[in-house]
């Protein structure tokens, strides 16, 4: 949505979606810049009333330029769960229309509320840094909503139609590893072993089954005075095992952009006690899981690199995504005792390629 022409269609489309609401007009739209998935725009959307000017923040989530990070990336698959979720205690954005296809804006796309609220991906402004007692609620917060997903009705829902989830495990290796072998470009040694370990290693998955979300991370719940107002990125969310989700912020908690990482927040220990008394899941294996979610999360940056590397994106972000591969893999297979890893082979752009983009390519095609 770059052009004059794009925002008239789109606000056509939007106004035959609110017949009620005449001579509809978009006052405003901005891109929101962080993340890597996909493309966002946040618009005021304006019409007239009898007694003045009614306005509605929404926000318009576009599927990624193809190819992108996540793929096959499915907009109906979000919108339906976003849609299941109105009415329980997660804290997810209403959504309103889905486009399906691309004829509006050139790629799928649906609305859905703008939700208030600070999200903190990659700093903590000095603010929050000096309210240790909002902070320490923050983390509380974040484990309720972790709690809140895992807990909702998939029968009452209609989310059981999502899958069986009992395979969950086995689903997230097989992906993950075809994921790996679509894109590597030589020998992956430490990738590999690490592969090796978890399968040698996988534990019988948790007894209960629920809404998985797939990337808890703290930078994806938008806060208002240590209260989660939002949960965001349902991408990767699907029917499975909630310890996945419990390893995935467990391997993130301590990582030192996020609130999590700051000394009023809870432990990773605190938080998984907190845990287990919200949902009476017990947690174990907790090793494991972590390791599962370094080898999904290095696969992901795998795959950005070399997104960059063939020239599908000059987004400097994406170039920068191999280096932290290796730090993920030690630290998982030191985790399971091994602490002389193998070389993790070609997981970074070529280095003629970070000095010098394609100049055929212009602009950031993957970013949201």
């Amino acid at each position: 949505m770059r052009t004059e022409n794009a925002l008239e269609r789109l606000t056509s489309w939007l106004q035959d979606r609110m017949p009620a609401r005449t001579d509809l007009q978009v006052e405003n739209s901005s891109r929101v810049t962080f993340g890597h998935s996909a493309e966002m725009l946040a618009l005021t959307l304006a019409w007239p009333t009898a007694t003045g000017r009614r306005r509605q923040d929404v926000v318009v989530r576009l599927r990624p330029p193809f190819p992108g990070l996540l793929e096959p990336y499915d907009m109906a698959r979000q919108f339906t769960i976003l849609r299941a979720l109105e009415k329980t205690d997660v804290r997810s954005p209403a959504v309103l229309w889905l486009d399906e296809s691309g004829e509006v804006l050139g790629r799928p796309f649906y609305v859905m509320e703008r939700i208030a609220g600070d999200v903190y991906e990659q700093q903590m402004p000095a603010e929050l840094d000096a309210r240790p007692a909002t902070v320490h609620r923050m983390t509380r917060a974040l484990v309720e909503q972790l709690a809140a997903i895992h807990l909702v009705d998939l029968s009452g829902t209609g989310l059981v139609a999502l899958g069986d989830g009992r395979s969950y495990l086995d689903h997230q290796l097989d992906r993950w590893t075809a994921e790996m072998r679509r894109v590597q470009r030589g020998e992956l040694p430490g990738l590999e072993r690490l592969l090796a370990e978890l399968r040698d290693r996988r534990p019988t998955a948790s007894e209960r089954v629920t809404l998985v979300h797939g990337d808890p991370k703290p930078g994806n719940f938008a806060f208002v005075d240590g209260e989660v107002t939002g949960v965001f990125d349902w991408e990767m969310a699907g029917i499975g095992d909630p310890l996945a989700d419990v390893g995935y912020l467990d391997l993130l908690w301590k990582t030192p952009v996020f609130f999590t990482s700051r000394p009023a927040a809870l432990t990773s220990d605190e938080a998984v006690a907190y845990y287990e008394e919200l949902t009476g899941i017990p947690v174990r294996h907790r090793e494991w899981y972590r390791a599962l979610q370094a080898f999904k999360t290095s696969v992901i940056l795998l795959v950005g690199a070399m997104l960059f590397d063939a020239g599908h994106t000059d987004d400097p972000r994406f170039g920068m995504m191999g280096r932290a591969i290796t730090p993920y893999v030690r630290r998982s297979l030191s985790d399971f005792g091994i602490n002389e890893p193998p070389p993790s082979g070609p997981v970074e752009p070529r280095p003629e390629r970070l000095l010098k983009p394609d100049p055929a390519r212009s602009g950031d095609r993957t970013g949201r």
